[in-house]
């Protein structure tokens, strides 16, 4: 049996407009500058409060918890405005599940918007579990998460963490799985194979074949 654990922004799921449009909402609030779309990419991948205080000038760091505030208001309500499912994420988790392999999610993204975005965008997707980041665990790169998914699920032969960044191959080296990297996320392939990415799939269709091929 096998399992594999998705990430969900920049993996899934392209959601950086709309993460975007939260942070800039409270940066503008605060009065403090605002950021490009290309430039939230290497903002996000460390939970919600790191990409607020990566938002905010050097000199307005103290803020971080404000903007953290005002940005879950404005996602909660906008949070599926501009995110979709990138092409080719459905038939690809369609086929592992009909192959047996068992789906779930480990995000950074606070679980219950995780929860949410899984459950509007996948809703005949079964998941054994859909976990996000919060108060009660360390976030990815700590392997916390998957110890909590893995604990839950049968025993499996293989494991693979799939995603589009450092923080998601990191994740699956610290947690003993396989990684896989995602070409079409927020990264892209030059970070994926610096981080020593076991495999790196170009479309979502090479995730199934890679791992139903293993």
């Amino acid at each position: 049996m096998k399992s594999a654990i998705f990430d969900l922004d920049g993996t899934l799921a392209d959601t950086l407009a709309d993460l975007s449009d939260a942070v800039n909402h409270g940066l503008r609030v605060l009065g403090c500058p605002e950021h490009d779309y290309e430039t939230y990419r290497y903002f996000v991948g460390n939970g919600a409060r790191k990409l607020c205080e990566r938002a905010l000038p050097e000199d307005r760091k103290e803020e971080t918890g404000r903007l953290l505030d005002m940005f879950r208001e404005y996602y909660n309500a906008h949070l599926l405005d501009k995110t979709a499912l990138y092409d080719g994420i459905s038939a690809m988790l369609a086929r592992l599940s009909e192959n047996g392999v068992i789906l779930a999610v480990a995000t950074n993204k606070p679980q219950d918007a995780a929860r949410e975005l899984v459950s509007v965008l996948l809703p005949d997707t079964e998941f054994a579990a859909v976990l996000g980041g919060c108060e009660e665990r360390p976030k990815k790169p700590d392997p916390a998460v998957i110890r909590e998914i893995t604990d839950a699920l049968p025993s499996c032969d293989k494991i693979f963490m799939i995603g589009d960044s450092n923080v998601d191959i990191m994740t699956a080296k610290n947690s003993g799985l396989v990684s896989v990297g995602c070409t079409w996320g927020f990264r892209g392939r030059e970070e994926l194979e610096n981080a020593g990415a076991d495999f790196i799939a170009e479309t979502p269709a090479d995730i199934a074949d890679f791992i139903l091929g293993e």
